[in-house]
């Protein structure tokens, strides 16, 4: 479990969602790192007005329980209850008013998580697209996702796979559902980047040679680019620089080869079908991302 420190103030530009609540006085319950740059919080809140400005990440939100009193400023006539959904895009603006009590359950999405979705999803640049806003809505997917986790104990190593596994799926779902061009402001919008045609030889290359070790001069030569150039354009495009993205991409391998649960693949093979040096280099990766090793992650699969 996590705690989150309290930041001086709720209004600057670029503060995100899990800092402004923090600020504006709203009660963290409970949070969970739950790997592939995701992130998960419930929070109790009552009579406030926080308000979000540019938070720089996207922002799944779905109320478990109150919310009658709540609603947007700019939607007065939209009010929160249980089972209500909100979409808070990273560039988005919005203040609110919350009225008598309200828990919420959200979920963070980093720059990782979202790249990976985007172009694995709709094959598109990551900079390029943005989540359509939702205000108070309905959607029974992202409610029985949410309704489920707040069931958990997340503190336990199965419902941490559980709620990983859950959360993937719930963000397929918005991305597919909701993902939109992006309008960003001129302070927001990224200038240069990797055409389409490079973005797509690259990221090919990698997935065809996750095996192998190659250098940031291996990639940059499919883009045609000198490394600084590649480097910082691939940043622009992706959100996030090549070694993260490559390193996403071989834990995603890894979890993928060790989903059959009686699958006996020593786990020096699978270490190398994916890059890593040996077993050893392999079960500190999974302990960081899910707190658990490779032969505990296969166990737990149905």
């Amino acid at each position: 479990m996590e705690t989150v420190s309290t930041i001086a103030s709720s209004q600057s530009t670029g503060r995100c969602v899990y800092d402004v609540l923090s600020a504006a006085g709203a009660r963290l319950e409970r949070s969970c790192a739950l790997g592939d740059g995701l992130r998960l919080a419930q929070w109790y809140n009552h009579d406030d007005s926080p308000r979000y400005v540019e938070p720089g990440h996207h922002t799944v939100s779905v109320y478990l329980n109150g919310g009658f009193g709540t609603y947007a400023t700019s939607h007065p006539e939209r009010h929160g209850s249980p089972g209500r959904i909100c979409i808070l895009p990273a560039e988005h603006e919005s203040q609110w008013i919350v009225e008598g009590d309200l828990r919420f359950l959200h979920l963070y999405v980093s720059d990782l998580a979202w790249a990976e979705r985007v172009v694995r999803l709709i094959d598109a640049e990551p900079r390029a697209m943005t989540l359509e806003e939702r205000i108070l809505e309905e959607d029974s997917e992202l409610v029985h996702w949410a309704r489920l986790l707040a069931n958990e104990q997340w503190a336990s190593a199965d419902s941490r796979l559980l709620m990983n596994s859950a959360s993937h799926a719930a963000l397929d779902h918005l991305v597919l559902a909701t993902a939109r061009p992006a309008k960003l402001s001129a302070a927001l919008r990224p200038r240069g980047g990797l055409s389409s045609q490079a973005r797509r030889r690259v990221v090919d290359w990698i997935e065809a040679h996750l095996a192998e070790s190659f250098t940031l001069a291996d990639l940059a030569l499919q883009a045609a680019l000198s490394e600084f150039h590649f480097a910082r354009m691939f940043r622009v495009s992706m959100g996030i620089t090549p070694h993260a993205w490559v390193a996403h991409r071989r834990f995603v391998r890894a979890c993928c080869l060790l989903s059959k649960r009686h699958d006996s693949t020593p786990l020096d093979h699978v270490a190398a079908t994916c890059g890593y040096a040996n077993a050893s280099h392999l079960s500190n990766r999974f302990r960081a991302e899910l707190g658990m090793t490779p032969v505990q992650f296969r166990d737990r699969q149905s």
